[in-house]
């Protein structure tokens, strides 16, 4: 079967789903999706990222059915279940360790990792049950590859996260690792991007519609999520394989970020208290505005959002509706409606795209040659959000956005598990090393000295292996022999190290975090006065695997990265 059966998860801050391919590698075809909301009279490529449990913390539903059967729920019941939404985002930029705990809508709490890993295991069930009924097959975990999509500026740790996440959600058994393949979400739309022909793109200000495919071509993918922003630069190589020119940036300014200060709008106009105890007896009606919003804000114009029943009875409990509007501009009251003008829509959007614009203005100040932009993600489905791309950024590059840029990356991952080398090298965003041990010199800092086997030393040397902005081919691998001090010595330990910094000295220098260790046993002093480990880094793909083995037993052992602070 090989690697012609993959299941990619796209798991979003906002809206997640799978895409699968099950014809044999020879045989080309498009990525089958499954589709969402039909009960709902909805049609669409991915569902709500949004997890129900009971009040045991028994899982319950996800996606559509999660948020459906939370917004009916009464108040009392709907505090005594767990419903959890937009998750993801405590990932980016937050110190993890196996007991992160999140809140619910309730404010009640439970470990991250069984809310990411319960999601994923109704992904992974959903899959399996879709295929089997397509194939009449019973297919399992293990007949596929597994790909999981994640933000190209989330660290090692947010990534290990989701691994063991996976694990626990039976996607992948321990040790067959190789089953999973992490891949950045912008990097799949990029893959995915390269495919489609001219008809596949909506183009804003050009007439050259598909994406040249020239050796030699750059372009910027701009990925818009619901949570981040994420940035990352590819050249078109001979035969079509793609190479990063930047290292990975962004931000967490997506289109989350637009629905919260919708959210905070609502709170300026109903004011005296009103919004606060509708937010507290109401938590799922809440959930159905903001959720009507997201539907909304796709349009230039200005916008009608229906009032709830209950949001009313609290408000005239104060004062005629109409009064509550007189204070604040941009909105008006019509017979049980809210509505927004265009005007006030489009300053909900203001500090996100302020974020995107000034992420991309930093890389258009390097020394690159990019022609195109490529807008991507749910968040590109936004008039506003192209509108300001293409005003910004329209006379000097061609800016293309998929016709669907929801299920681009979706798309792309499946391709990028058929074909790993797709992406034949990738811009270091770190400077690793190991730590070591040198002979002692006069210019070391005292305090760094030891002794061992009558000899002076000096450790915590930071032995560069890898540089910051340095090009990795997809499956390159960097070693390096780190020799025991002491003769009697019966294991070693291996630590590696991450830094911005191009040239550490020290790996306690400002600037430098440890990034996992691993210990290796030693064969016995008395067979083998050899006494090494070779350390092996593979940097290619975007995960970083590393190993460290005793060349003279073959004793081998591997790093996982720890979830600590990082």
């Amino acid at each position: 079967m090989g690697d012609s059966y993959v299941i990619a998860i796209d798991f979003g801050t906002a809206y997640s789903g799978y895409a699968f391919n099950i014809t044999a590698r020879e045989e080309e075809s498009d990525p089958k999706l499954k589709r969402w909301g039909a009960k709902h009279g909805l049609d669409t490529p991915k569902t709500p990222t949004c997890i129900l449990f009971d009040e045991n913390g028994e899982f319950m539903k996800f996606g559509y059915e999660a948020k459906t059967t939370y917004i009916k729920m009464r108040g009392e019941d709907a505090k005594r279940h767990y419903f959890f939404e937009g998750f993801k985002l405590i990932l980016y930029d937050k110190d993890l360790n196996k007991d992160l705990k999140i809140k619910a809508a309730n404010d009640k709490e439970m470990t991250a990792l069984k809310v990411f890993s319960e999601s994923l295991r109704f992904l992974k069930d959903d899959a399996l049950e879709t295929i089997n009924a397509k194939t009449r097959t019973k297919l399992t975990p293990s007949n596929f590859t597994w790909v999981l999509t994640v933000p190209a500026i989330w660290n090692e740790t947010a990534k290990q996260f989701m691994k063991e996440a996976a694990i626990q959600a039976g996607i992948i058994t321990e040790g067959y690792d190789k089953k999973l393949v992490i891949t950045l979400e912008p990097e799949a739309a990029s893959i995915w991007c390269k495919k489609l022909p001219a008809d596949g793109f909506i183009t804003e200000n050009h007439s050259r519609d598909s994406l040249d495919q020239t050796p030699g071509t750059q372009y910027l993918i701009v990925d818009c999520g619901g949570g981040t922003i994420d940035i990352t630069v590819h050249k078109v190589l001979k035969g079509g394989a793609l190479k990063e020119l930047h290292k990975a940036s962004g931000n967490n300014m997506g289109g989350q970020a637009v629905d919260r200060k919708f959210k905070k709008f609502l709170r300026e106009i109903f004011t005296d208290g009103v919004w606060d105890e509708y937010e507290q007896k109401y938590p799922s009606e809440v959930q159905r505005i903001i959720f009507d919003f997201t539907r909304l804000k796709q349009v230039d114009e200005s916008i009608e959002i229906t009032c709830p029943y209950n949001l009313g009875k609290l408000a005239r409990k104060k004062k005629d509706i109409e009064r509550f509007f007189e204070s604040v501009g941009g909105a008006s009251w019509n017979e049980g409606s809210i509505i927004i003008t265009r005007e006030k829509l489009k300053t909900f959007f203001e500090e996100s795209l302020q974020g995107i614009t000034m992420s991309l203005r930093e890389i258009f100040k390097k020394d690159l040659h990019i022609g195109f932009i490529l807008l991507v993600g749910g968040f590109a489905d936004s008039q506003i959000l192209r509108q300001h791309i293409n005003e910004q950024f329209g006379e000097e590059y061609n800016i293309l956005c998929p016709v669907r840029p929801q299920e681009a990356i979706l798309r792309g991952a499946v391709e990028f598990g058929r074909n790993p080398k797709i992406v034949a090298s990738r811009k270091s965003r770190f400077t690793y090393g190991v730590a070591t041990l040198e002979r002692f010199k006069s210019e070391h800092r005292q305090e760094k000295k030891i002794t061992a086997d009558g000899k002076e030393w000096c450790q915590d040397i930071f032995k560069k292996l890898l540089e910051e902005g340095e090009d990795v081919g997809w499956d390159e691998t960097r070693d390096h022999i780190l020799d025991a001090v002491d003769p009697q010595q019966k294991e070693m330990s291996v630590r590696l190290f991450r830094s911005e910094r191009k040239n550490p000295r020290y790996v306690d220098e400002w600037g430098v975090e440890e990034v996992g260790s691993f210990i290796v046993k030693l064969c016995d002093p008395e067979r083998n006065k050899e006494r090494k480990v070779k350390v092996e880094l593979k940097f290619g793909s975007p995960e970083i695997t590393a190993t460290g083995t005793d060349p003279s037993t073959g004793e081998k052992r591997s790093l996982t990265f720890e979830f600590k602070t990082l």
